[in-house]
């Protein structure tokens, strides 16, 4: 899943105001980032092998560390904690930790049987979604814009760059989750590809933040 992880972020500002719109980014996207990292350090490993499912062509061979439910939760403790620790927000705390967990409930629906339960052991889950590239398409969209939906209902434009700073940001994840329905599939899983992963990620997480610097949100939200 893709979008659908930023649908979340964007809908977990509601719970939790204080937290910034990069930090959501963040914490439903960890795993994801910490991933290239892992594989590039021979920790994890994946492949590309065209046509694994309808929807893209990394075949996960070993990613327990970052993708299994056992690590979620460490994870997302630890993120909580961190995030208590520095920003004195017990709230958005534990915001961040659940955003930082969900992220394996929502790869359970679109993987298929290669997400472990636990890093110790061969039990492995998936529902397969990603074998229906329609139906994969429908449900992420509809995450997404419900999340910004209530992002949008809660948080008004401080001035122009909220607004079309967010709508630009819209549209530039809805472009690259296209390219990852439809676009080419990658040749190989080298080292330039998961650079450009980070990077991309990277640049996301600095337009949220620039997004939400831009709005703010409504007082009875506050």
């Amino acid at each position: 899943m893709f979008i659908g992880h930023f649908g979340l972020s964007f809908a977990a500002k509601k719970v939790a105001p204080k937290v910034s719109l990069a930090a959501l980014f963040i914490a439903t996207q960890f795993v994801d980032i910490l991933w290239p990292v892992l594989v590039l350090s021979k920790i994890e490993t994946v492949t590309i092998t065209p046509g694994y499912t309808k929807m893209n062509a990394f075949e996960f061979l070993h990613f327990p560390y970052t993708h299994s439910l056992f690590m979620g939760l460490v994870w997302g403790v630890i993120t909580a904690l961190l995030y208590a620790f520095f920003k004195k927000d017990t709230r958005g705390a534990i915001v961040i930790g659940l955003c930082v967990l969900s992220h394996w409930f929502f790869d359970l629906i679109v993987h298929t049987t290669d997400l472990p339960i636990t890093p110790f052991g061969e039990s492995k889950v998936g529902f397969g979604l990603w074998n229906h590239l329609v139906a994969t398409v429908l449900i992420e969209t509809i995450i997404f814009f419900g999340g910004l939906f209530i992002y949008t209902s809660i948080t008004k434009a401080k001035n122009k760059k909220g607004t079309w700073g967010l709508w630009s940001l819209v549209v530039f994840l809805l472009l690259i989750s296209l390219n990852n329905a439809f676009g080419p599939t990658p040749t190989q899983a080298d080292t330039t590809l998961f650079i450009s992963l980070i990077i991309l990620m990277a640049i996301i997480i600095v337009l949220a933040g620039w997004v939400d610097k831009n709005r703010e949100v409504s007082l009875n939200q506050k």
